[in-house]
C-alpha cells in the first residue's frame, strides 16, 4: 500500500459511487455519510450521477457532487478535477470497476488524497464475471491496481479471502468492515400501500428482499413456496426491482403462484417491512454481506437463508441466529422456512446480534482507513 502522509482533517472526506439508488453498498455510504456528519466532518458525496430513492435519506449538510457521466470510462477526467478542486483528506471509492478508477483518479490528481477501495460483493460468485475476458480483466486490474491504494476493505472475512484469492494479493492487504445498519427504524408503511393479500388474513407472512437478478435465485425460493404451501398458506412479499421481473412473474404464475407471490418493487427503506413480516428468506447464490439480514435480526425476525458465500453464515454466527441451508436446493429451502414459522421465537437475542453491526462501530474502523489513528488526533470527538 501507498504510505501514509499527514492529512488535514479540515478536508472533507469524499464517498465516491455510480448514484443511491436502492443497493447495499449506497445504504452503507449513506449511513457513514450520516455519522461523520454528526461528528463535524465535512462529507462529499461524489456520484456519477446524482440520482436514487436514497437521496432524501442524507443529511442535509452532506455536499453532493455530480459528475454527469453516464458510464464509468468518463468517470476519471472529472473525478480528477474534482479531487484537484476540494483537495478531500480521503476518498472512499466503491465497488469494481468504479473503486479502480478512484485510484488512478487520486494518482493523477498529485496524491494529495488517500483513496481507500472498498468491495461489498464476493466477486468469484458475480454474474459480471461469467464472462473470461471480464474475469481476466477484473484480475490484472485487481492486482495492478490494489497495492497502489492508501487501503482496501471487503465486507465480510469470506468476501476479503475471495478477493485476495482472485486478485492474486496477500490477504493481509485486505481488511474486512462488516456493513453498518442504522439503528432507528422509520415509520412504518401504511397497510394502504402494501398488498391487501399479503398482509390481510390468517396466512403466514414471507418477506424477500434484494435485487431482481440471477444471483438472488428467486426461481429456488418460488419453488420452495410451492413445497411450503402443500402445508400450509404462506404468502411472499419481494421487495427489489432488476432485469428479470418479468422472468419471475412468468414464473410465479407458471408455478400456480399468482396472488400468492408479490412483486413490490424498490422501496428506499426496507427496515419497516419486517415489522409485518413473520419470517426474512434470502435465497442468493452469493453475497458480501447482506445487510438485508440484519436488518432482519434488528427487527427481531427470524432468518433462513442460503448458505451461499460469504456473508450469511458469518452474520447468523454459523447458524445460531438463523437457519441456513444449501444454495439452489428447494426442498431444504422449503424445509427451512416451514421448521422456522413453527417455532416461537425470543427477538432479545436476534436484536443483539444486529446491534453488532451499529453504524458508530463501522464509521470508526472506516475513518481508521480514511484517516490513520496517529494522523487524525485534531478530529472532533464522536
Amino acid at each position: 500500500m501507498t504510505s501514509r502522509r499527514a492529512l488535514d482533517a479540515s478536508r472533507p472526506i469524499a464517498l465516491l459511487l455510480p448514484d443511491l439508488g436502492c443497493g447495499g453498498a449506497e445504504r452503507v455510504a449513506v449511513n457513514l455519510a450520516n455519522a461523520y456528519r454528526s461528528r463535524g466532518l465535512e462529507v462529499d458525496l461524489v456520484l456519477m450521477s446524482c440520482r436514487g430513492a436514497l437521496l432524501n435519506r442524507l443529511d442535509p449538510g452532506v455536499h453532493l457532487v455530480d459528475l454527469g457521466v453516464p458510464r464509468i470510462r468518463q468517470v476519471l477526467v472529472p473525478l480528477i478535477s474534482y479531487l484537484r478542486r476540494r483537495r478531500p483528506a480521503a476518498l472512499l471509492a466503491c465497488m469494481w470497476p468504479l473503486s479502480l478508477v478512484g485510484v488512478w483518479a487520486g494518482l493523477l490528481s498529485g496524491g494529495e488524497t488517500r483513496v481507500v477501495v472498498a468491495e461489498h460483493t464476493t466477486w468469484s460468485t458475480s454474474p459480471l464475471l461469467e464472462n473470461p475476458l471480464r474475469r481476466l480483466a477484473f484480475r490484472l486490474s485487481m492486482r495492478l491496481t490494489l497495492p497502489l491504494a492508501g487501503a482496501a476493505l471487503t465486507v465480510s472475512r469470506g468476501a476479503a479471502a475471495d478477493l485476495a484469492r482472485l486478485a492474486g494479493v496477500a490477504p493481509w492487504r485486505i481488511d474486512t468492515i462488516y456493513n453498518p445498519v442504522a439503528a432507528s427504524v422509520p415509520a412504518l408503511p401504511s397497510k394502504a400501500d402494501l398488498p391487501r393479500e399479503w398482509w390481510q388474513g390468517e396466512h403466514r407472512r414471507l418477506l424477500a428482499v434484494g435485487t431482481l437478478t440471477d444471483i438472488k435465485d428467486y426461481p429456488t425460493l418460488l419453488r420452495a413456496l410451492v413445497r411450503v404451501r402443500e402445508r400450509c398458506d404462506a404468502r411472499l412479499l419481494v421487495l427489489g426491482e432488476g432485469e428479470a421481473r418479468r422472468v419471475l412473474e412468468a414464473l410465479t404464475a407458471e408455478l400456480g403462484l399468482s396472488g400468492r407471490v408479490f412483486w413490490y418493487g424498490q422501496v428506499p427503506e426496507t427496515a419497516p417491512f419486517y415489522e409485518r413480516a413473520e419470517l426474512h428468506v434470502l435465497s442468493s447464490r452469493g453475497e458480501g454481506l447482506p445487510t438485508v439480514i440484519i436488518e432482519a435480526l434488528q427487527a427481531g425476525r427470524p432468518v433462513v437463508s442460503t448458505d451461499c458465500p460469504c456473508g450469511p453464515r458469518e452474520i447468523l454466527c454459523d447458524g445460531r441466529f438463523g437457519r441456513l441451508v444449501p444454495v439452489g436446493d428447494p426442498e431444504a429451502l422449503a424445509g427451512a422456512i416451514l421448521a422456522a414459522l413453527a417455532e416461537r421465537h425470543d427477538p432479545a437475542p436476534l436484536q443483539a446480534r444486529a446491534a453488532d453491526f451499529g453504524v458508530d462501530q463501522a464509521a470508526e474502523r472506516y475513518l481508521e482507513l480514511l484517516l490513520p489513528e496517529q494522523e487524525r488526533s485534531d478530529l472532533p470527538l464522536p
